[in-house]
């Protein structure tokens, strides 16, 4: 057991050089307040003595590999080909708009022809669905125009004079389907591609896309990560930093399903405003449930200097709660609840009835899928939830489904957390943290 004795002006400092000399699991012995220094009683001043312990076979960890710093590639220079093609893409997106209203137009005829004739038969109905247009039932002569216009507009694209273009026939018994548009990507860009291989759903991509377009070119950055990360600025909600009252404290309870990291994330909380912004934060645990849930956060509490009460009922929450009056923060973790098990969360909705001004961050796994998100979000929405904090960033490899809740569901997000670490492992998010993740760099 390897046993030292730091000495420091304030308690925060002293824990400070705790933790970077012997590490996190460092275990606090014995704290001391003395004078020291003086002479005959005067002028001395008060230092903190924290005596620390730490098993040396632990306190060893296997060296963490160097980062590779990302760099972009340099730009490449656009041919001569490419610069005229690039030309043509206003002309050619003004015919694929006039193609679209020609075919929306068909589809509207189609619907009041079938509706007209009441057909029964699929041989002879006309069926418009999601994926398409039967053309089967639309005039010849239509689909020659449809097939001119499409023509037209390639041959537009490549520099062809259309007077040089012969019109192939269409045949008598083709089974050609024209897509609508409402299952296809709005482009295929590399933003949009990217956006899909991340799980984003293509009506957000859609979105994104007609967004990040109004942006004015000529301000912001103009790579591609970064006006992304504009976009999402303007379609998502981020909280920010935490703002402090001036009166009376401002308590943020953690509620989640089990197991998506509540009392490291509730530890990581504590320890980024008492020990790096110097804040005073008192903790509440509510966990008595689960095995070792308060001794883990007694175990951060004493080596953090912050002190920490148990509550098992709501009175109790709210002593525990006008015993700290006096600090800035209240940070409470909440026991683990399955989203499934409808009356361990009504119960523990007992706690946050009571005229405490809490605010409710719900803490969600960013490994956990589209729906079952959704579904957590939906049977959470009992505690009137403030914002999100997405965990285990680390274990994750695409963040579609995050920015589908968020913006779907018009989320506000105030933190990701990145791994097991107090409290490192926790950052305010940001429009541009969420971009480098969607660009795989936010998981390496």
């Amino acid at each position: 057991m390897l046993v030292k004795t730091f000495q420091a002006a304030s308690m925060p400092e002293a824990l400070r050089m705790v933790k970077a000399e012997l590490g996190p699991d460092a275990m606090i012995l014995s704290t001391k307040k003395e004078q020291t220094g003086g002479f005959l009683g005067f002028f001395s001043k008060q230092v903190y003595r924290v005596t620390a312990a730490i098993d040396p076979v632990r306190k060893t960890a296997p060296p963490q590999p160097t980062p590779v710093a990302y760099r972009e590639p340099p730009p490449r220079e656009r041919t001569a080909r490419e610069e005229m093609e690039s030309s043509m893409l206003a002309p050619l997106a003004r015919e694929l708009k006039d193609l679209r209203e020609k075919v929306e137009s068909l589809t509207r005829r189609e619907e009041e022809a079938r509706a007209e004739a009441k057909q029964s038969s699929e041989d002879e109905a006309a069926e418009t669905q999601h994926s398409g247009i039967n053309l089967k039932n639309i005039p010849r002569s239509d689909l020659e125009e449809i097939k001119k216009l499409l023509l037209a507009t390639l041959a537009k694209s490549h520099g062809v004079d259309t007077k040089d273009v012969q019109w192939p026939t269409i045949p008598e018994d083709s089974n050609l389907r024209i897509q609508t548009g409402e299952d296809l990507l709005p482009d295929d860009s590399p933003l949009a591609r990217e956006l899909a291989s991340s799980g984003v759903s293509t009506d957000l991509i859609r979105k994104i896309i007609d967004t990040l377009n109004t942006l004015p070119v000529e301000s912001g950055n103009q790579s591609v990560k970064g006006r992304l990360g504009e976009t999402l600025g303007r379609l998502i909600k981020f909280a920010g930093t935490l703002k402090l009252k001036k009166n009376s404290p401002r308590i943020i309870a953690l509620v989640g399903p089990t197991g998506v990291g509540k009392t490291t994330t509730t530890a990581k909380l504590a320890a980024m405003y008492a020990l790096n912004r110097g804040n005073k934060v008192a903790l509440i645990t509510m966990d008595i449930f689960r095995v070792g849930a308060v001794e883990q956060l007694k175990t951060y509490s004493r080596i953090m200097g912050i002190p920490l009460e148990v509550a098992s009922t709501p009175k109790e929450l709210e002593k525990a709660v006008e015993k700290h009056s006096a600090c800035d923060l209240i940070f409470i973790d909440t026991a683990g609840r399955s989203h499934k098990d409808k009356e361990k969360l009504d119960e523990m909705k007992n706690f946050f009835e009571d005229k405490i001004p809490m605010e409710v961050y719900l803490c969600l796994s960013a490994t956990t899928k589209d729906r079952e998100l959704e579904e957590i979000l939906n049977r959470f929405r009992i505690f009137q939830i403030s914002k999100v904090v997405f965990t285990k960033i680390d274990e994750c490899e695409s963040f579609g489904n995050m920015v589908n809740l968020l913006m779907k569901d018009n989320l506000q997000i105030a933190y990701f957390t990145t791994g097991q670490r107090v409290p490192e492992d926790i950052e305010i998010a940001t429009p541009a943290k969420l971009a480098d993740m969607i660009f795989r760099e936010g998981a390496e």
